[in-house]
Parts: structure tokens; sequence; C-alpha cells
């Protein structure tokens, strides 16, 4: 596989970089700015080229790492080329393959692969790919040859459909940017309780990573906690009327379906009651439950 990048971006500097640095060929770079293509391969010791013509004619395999919006632009520039036999592919979440219109009339074969991982850096993102999961979606060929691959680099994947691109990109959006902004919903609380904006962040650490942690190991259902599973009616209406507005409305709905988690975990571990005692506990909390309800609804 001899791959050209096109965009060099923090997504094209930080595959180009996990490739060279596993032993792959990476040929080089272009750019709508070539002054970028010449930082990236400078970076991964590999060539740029003014031209995307030259790096096609180069290549047999093409990663499109630009900005969504422009993916459709590089493809419609490069459909006029001749790129017969070529694997052309692009790294967007939300965009599947199916943005290579014609790709088949040109002979060419079309996928769409995206790591699921925040590009924080141009020159540094590149060391966490190593443990990086990925998920792939297009022609079959094209997938045979991503996934050998991933497989050489010691990458676990996922193949999905293209028409699930949009749902994949929006749960990985919230599991990373929803959650950025519920963090920050809280920590404003804490700065209104008279806490820096330092302090929150020190207070909250083994809270936030403790509770990742056994997400991650646990899932979502099992580690679960606080004032809902307990079914403490009065703690879930002081938390209610402490606020207002839009948080009162986000604490509110992800009360709703806390409590459908709870819920989960109360019929997961009534599979082991045995006596009228626990049945007559579990009973009264579905009670509670009923409350919270009403008071979330």
């Amino acid at each position: 596989m001899k791959t050209g990048i096109i965009g060099a971006g923090r997504v094209g500097c930080s595959i180009g970089k996990y490739l060279t640095d596993n032993g792959k060929t990476v040929i080089g770079y272009y750019s709508r700015t070539y002054e970028n293509a010449a930082e990236a391969a400078e970076f991964t010791g590999t060539d740029c080229f003014r031209k995307m013509e030259e790096l096609v004619a180069l290549s047999d395999t093409l990663f499109i790492t630009t900005p969504d919006g422009q993916i459709g632009a590089v493809w419609d520039c490069m459909k006029e080329m001749s790129i017969d036999g070529r694997m052309i592919c692009h790294f967007s979440g939300s965009l599947s393959s199916d943005v290579f219109t014609e790709v088949e009339e040109r002979k060419a074969y079309s996928a769409s692969i995206h790591p699921m991982l925040a590009f924080r850096d141009k020159f540094t993102s590149y060391r966490q790919l190593h443990n990086c999961f990925f998920t792939m979606e297009g022609n079959p060929y094209a997938l045979r040859q991503l996934e050998e691959l991933l497989r050489e680099l010691g990458n676990p994947y996922c193949l999905i459909e293209a028409a699930e691109k949009a749902k994949y990109h929006c749960a990985a959006s919230v599991l990373s940017n929803d959650v950025l902004a519920l963090l920050d919903m809280g920590f404003g609380l804490l700065m209104e309780c008279g806490f820096t904006e330092k302090e929150a962040l020190y207070a909250a650490k083994a809270l936030i990573s403790g509770n990742v942690e056994n997400v991650l190991e646990n899932g979502t259902v099992s580690s679960m906690t606080g004032p809902v599973l307990r079914g403490d009616v009065f703690t879930v209406k002081k938390h209610l009327d402490v606020l207002e507005g839009e948080e009162r409305e986000i604490h509110r709905l992800l009360g709703k379906r806390l409590l459908r988690m709870a819920e989960r975990k109360q019929e997961m571990g009534a599979i082991g009651r045995r006596t009228e005692a626990d049945w007559a506990v579990s009973e009264q909390l579905r009670r509670k439950y009923q409350e919270i309800n009403d008071l979330l609804s």
C-alpha cells in the first residue's frame, strides 16, 4: 500500500505519522496551502506536492483527511484524474463513502474510515492512535485492504453500514463533546457555591475519573449510584428546586434517563431475589421510582 494523504491538518498529520512510524509507505501530502503540506511532510519524513495529480499518480491509496465540507470538492477534482484501481478513502465520521459519486465508473474503490479519537494537536495526537478503535464502511475490496492494514497495526475495528454513519457520529459526539457540556454545567454550579475554577477541577477529579473507570469496566447501569437509583425523592426534589431555566431542564431530562437505567438495574438484581422481604423492598422502591417520575414529568 502506497498512501497519499490529501489534507495536512490534525487528522492528516496524525495518520501519516502513525503509518510511517509503523513502517508503512506514505508517499506524501497535498494541501490547498502548500506550506501546510510541507510542514506535514517534514513531520512525517515524506514528500509534499504542489499538484494533487502528482500525488495521485504515485499512490495506490488516497486518504482524504480534509474537513467534511471539503471532501466532495476534493473528489470532484480527483475523479477527473486517472484513478483506475486506486482505493479512495475519507476519514469523516458523519459522511459515508456514498460521497464518492461515480466511483465505479472511474474503476476505483471507495471507503470511509473513522478513528474514534479526538485529534487535539497536529504533532502529538498520533501517540494515541496505537490503541484507537476504528469504524469502516465501503466497497468490499477497499474494506479488505483496510482490515489488513489495521490488523497489521494492531488496531481494533468494526464494520458498519453506510446508512448508520450519521447516527454513529452522533454517538461519538455525545460520548465526547456532550460530556464536556455536562461537566461545564457541573463546574459552573460548584463555582456558584464559591469554588474557584481551579478548585472545582481539583475537587471533581476523583469523582469524574472514578466514574469513567467504572463505566468502562462495568457499563453504565452497573456503575450507577445516587439519589435516583436509591429512590431518594426528597433529594431529587431539592436538586430540581435549586435549578432553573436551561440547567433545570437538562437535569430533569437526564433524571428521566437515569430513572429508566435505575429500573433496569433493579430488574437485573431481581433475578436473585427469593425472600418475601426482598420482594417487599423491591415493591417499595418501585413506588418511590413512580414518585420521582412524577417529579420529573
